[in-house]
C-alpha cells in the first residue's frame, strides 16, 4: 500500500462516475482505453501508447509520489487521473496524469471528476491544488479554466518528456479561498 498521509486515495462517486484507486485489475481495460488516441501521448510527459503502456502502468502503480485512480463511467473504464506529489506539510497536491477516452471528453466526465477530487482534497485539508499542463495542450488548459482554476504562469523547460521534448508547462491552481466561489 502506498503512503497516503492525507487520505487522498479513496473511492469517490458522483452519480454514475466513480474514481477507484488504480490497481492491477484495471490494466487491460485501461490499455484498451489508452489505445483509442495514440496521438495524444506526444503531449504527455509519460506515454501510455501500445509500445510503452505496460512499463508506464507498472511504474505508475509503484511510484510513491503518485496516487492514481481509474475513472469509471458506469462499469466502463473511461480513463485515469492521479494525485501527484501530495505534500502533507504544505497541504498541496497536483492533479494530473489525466487521460480520457475520446468519447468521454468534452466536460461531461472531466468536470465532475475534477470537482470530486477538488472537494475531496479540501475535505482532507489541502489548501492548494494545481494543474501542470503542456502549453501545447490547449484542450486541457480550457478544461481547467472551465472548472475555475486560475492561470499562474508558465514554467519554461519544466520537464523533458518521454519523446525528448523540452516541455513548457502552464500552471493553474485552485486554492482554499476559491472554494465558495466554485461551490466546493
Amino acid at each position: 500500500m502506498k503512503p497516503d498521509p492525507l487520505g487522498l486515495l479513496a473511492v469517490l462517486e458522483d452519480g454514475d462516475l466513480r474514481l477507484e484507486p488504480l490497481e492491477e485489475g484495471h490494466r487491460e481495460c485501461l490499455r484498451q482505453a489508452c489505445a483509442e488516441d495514440e496521438a495524444i501521448w506526444q503531449m504527455f510527459g509519460i506515454s501510455y501508447d501500445r509500445d510503452h503502456f505496460d512499463e508506464s502502468f507498472t511504474r505508475l502503480l509503484a511510484n510513491p509520489d503518485r496516487l492514481p485512480f481509474a475513472i469509471k463511467v458506469g462499469t466502463e473504464v473511461a480513463g485515469l487521473t492521479s494525485w501527484i506529489g501530495a505534500h502533507p506539510q504544505w497541504l498541496t497536491a497536483e492533479i494530473g496524469n489525466t487521460y480520457l477516452r475520446p468519447r468521454f471528453r468534452g466536460g461531461h466526465v472531466n468536470t465532475p471528476v475534477k470537482r470530486m477530487m477538488l472537494a475531496h482534497g479540501f475535505a482532507r485539508g489541502l489548501k492548494r491544488m494545481f494543474f501542470s499542463i503542456d502549453t501545447r495542450n490547449e484542450r486541457s488548459q480550457a478544461a481547467v479554466r472551465k472548472i475555475g482554476a486560475t492561470f499562474e504562469g508558465v514554467l519554461r523547460n519544466h520537464m523533458i518528456t518521454w519523446t525528448g521534448h523540452l516541455r513548457d508547462s502552464a500552471i493553474y491552481s485552485i486554492v482554499e479561498r476559491d472554494r465558495e466561489r466554485l461551490g466546493l
